[in-house]
């Protein structure tokens, strides 16, 4: 399994913020967090139920147009 220590941390941080500025960073982070709360809010939700499927004849053959 790969442990990431704190030196790798660091370093993913530094990386992004040249990478994205630390306006766009902050805005990053703002999104993936309101994203995992919305996850997390969708699973805590009940299921909607599917309704089951209707029994119907199959389509019979297409009409001619002559």
């Amino acid at each position: 399994m790969i442990r990431i220590g704190a030196e790798e941390l660091l370093l993913i941080f530094l990386l992004a913020l040249l990478l994205f500025g630390p306006g766009r960073l902050s805005a990053i982070a703002r999104e993936l967090g309101q994203s995992v709360r919305e996850f997390r809010r969708g699973l805590m939700e009940e299921p909607h139920e599917v309704p089951p499927p209707q029994d119907r004849e199959p389509p019979g053959p297409p009409a001619s147009s002559s």
